[in-house]
């Protein structure tokens, strides 16, 4: 039987995660100067009162975001590679996850991220918030795909082939903050993920 109470749960998560989706969107479209609490709170469509009472400070919001970009990816992540492995084989599953790898650097996420970390490189208090978050997320990271990619993570050789590929996914990213670098980035998709499978395949 449902109670009194779940509407108005249901209606706090639901503003809350409406914050969240629009500092998302302002970080990666207007950058960190524009995405205040009450920028946010007006895209949200929420007052900033409501914004405060589920984020008190600007800090909060941001981090919060950092969290639910990272969650989000990487069940986005986990349901990819459930589907690489179903239909793809061999190369063309290196492939697949490597391309899935890239494309994910080249997201509005990646974008809002990196407005986040381009700031806390000059704001000590910021930087200790966002550097556990990171080192979560990159260990998480390399994990994911390491089961995409079907690799024994503790042969040295392996473990650092991934890493090189979140890495270079990572450099592509940036190269596409200015400018639409899809038709090179393809090209290094295309030899990276030849190059690693046959470095894998040595490995193995």
């Amino acid at each position: 039987m449902a109670t009194p109470h779940e509407p108005k749960q249901d209606r706090s998560r639901v503003t809350r995660q409406r914050l969240l989706e629009a500092t998302i969107d302002c970080l990666a479209e207007t950058g960190w100067a524009a995405a205040t609490v009450s920028v946010v709170a007006e895209r949200a469509g929420v007052s900033r009162g409501a914004a405060q009472h589920h984020f008190p400070t600007r800090e909060d919001l941001i981090t919060a975001a950092l969290e639910y970009m990272f969650e989000f990816r990487m069940d986005q992540a986990k349901a990819e590679a459930e589907m690489v492995s179903a239909v793809a084989q061999g190369l063309g599953r290196t492939r697949a996850v490597v391309s899935a790898l890239v494309e994910s650097y080249t997201s509005p996420f990646f974008k809002a991220a990196l407005q986040v970390w381009t700031h806390a490189a000059a704001d000590p208090a910021l930087r200790e918030r966002v550097l556990p978050l990171e080192a979560h997320f990159g260990r998480v990271s390399h994990r994911r795909a390491v089961e995409a990619l079907g690799v024994d993570d503790s042969d040295p050789v392996a473990h650092h082939l991934v890493q090189a590929t979140l890495d270079l996914a990572r450099g592509l990213g940036l190269a596409d903050v200015l400018t639409d670098d899809s038709a090179r980035r393809k090209l290094i998709v295309d030899q990276w993920a030849a190059t690693l499978h046959s470095a894998l395949d040595i490995a193995h």
